[in-house]
Parts: C-alpha cells; structure tokens; sequence
C-alpha cells in the first residue's frame, strides 16, 4: 500500500489513498525537505508507518495491519536533540524535553508512528513526526499529518507493515 500527501495550501494537504482524497493538516510552516527540531514543518519525502497507539479509554482498538497499541499514562516521546533516548518512544517522569503521549485533548487518542528520523535519529534533524487526530479546522500542526479521527480510523484499515506514505509539496 502506498499512500500520498500533497500540501494544497500553506499548512492545509489532501491525504490520497486507494483512489480516496481526505482532507488533512500539515505542519504550521509548511513542508520543507531540510527538517529541524521545532521549525513547525513537515517532512518531504517516503516514509515507513511503524506503529499504532490508541487510548483505550477513549477509542476502541484501531482495526489495522500495523502493530498497535495502548498509550499508558506514563507514555512519552523524546524531543530533546542533546539526549540519547532522541525520537523515541519514552517512559514518564523523563528529565529531557518530551511529549506526552497521554494528553488532555483528542489529538493522540490514535497516532500512527511515521519512520522518518529514527534508523537512527540524527539530533536535531526532528522527532515525534506522527499521523494523528486534527485540531478543529485543520489548524497547522507542530509537523505532523492530522486528520479527523473518522478519516483516520477508515486510512488504518489499510495501513500495514509494508505501507509507504510520501509528503510532497503539491503542483
């Protein structure tokens, strides 16, 4: 399976998979080809999904193809470039900058880990790039691609081990 991105305008993209176009946001500044920690952009470029996470007390488990799991409590992500644990998956409290996967609102209720930066990270280069449940309006996300949950939830079905996702600029 392989599924595209395609910026349409600043932050806002179209996801296309099997013939089907969903709406979905992309990061604040845009998609850029040369990634940095906190730039609010996008990745360009082809990537592997590694993994599902869900919170069971508020979705039910995905259906999917690709391994998934339940997000914990204490389930983070490190996003400090100066820190060995950089771009992975981590286990709060945690001392260097993180996200937490565990969040107050819905964005993380489901998140599918994209492989971009982690074989191995490279400090700085960006981490915690995810598929994710979009703000109202598609308001332009930290790097990630946001969808609503229900288009989410519909792409998972498809998506397994072997799915490619490209992120490209659009015409």
């Amino acid at each position: 399976m392989y599924i595209q991105v395609k910026a349409t305008d600043g932050h806002l993209g179209q996801l296309e998979m099997a013939g089907k176009l969903f709406p979905c946001a992309l990061g604040k500044a845009g998609v850029t080809a040369d990634k940095k920690e906190g730039d609010h952009a996008s990745p360009l470029g082809c990537f592997p999904l590694r993994e599902v996470y869900y919170r069971p007390d508020r979705v039910k488990k995905p259906e999917t193809f690709l391994p998934c799991y339940q997000i914990q409590q204490q389930d983070g992500w490190c996003d400090d470039p100066a820190h060995p644990s950089y771009n992975q998956k981590i286990q709060r409290p945690f001392t260097a900058r993180h996200e937490t996967l565990w969040r107050e609102d819905h964005l993380y209720d489901v998140i599918v880990v994209l492989g971009y930066n982690d074989d191995p990270p490279v400090p700085g280069k960006g981490s915690c790039i995810f598929m994710h449940v979009a703000k109202d309006e598609y308001e332009g996300t930290e790097g990630c691609i946001a969808l609503s949950i229900q288009d989410l939830l519909i792409v998972l079905t498809s998506l397994d081990k072997d799915t490619l996702i490209e992120i490209n600029a659009g015409d």
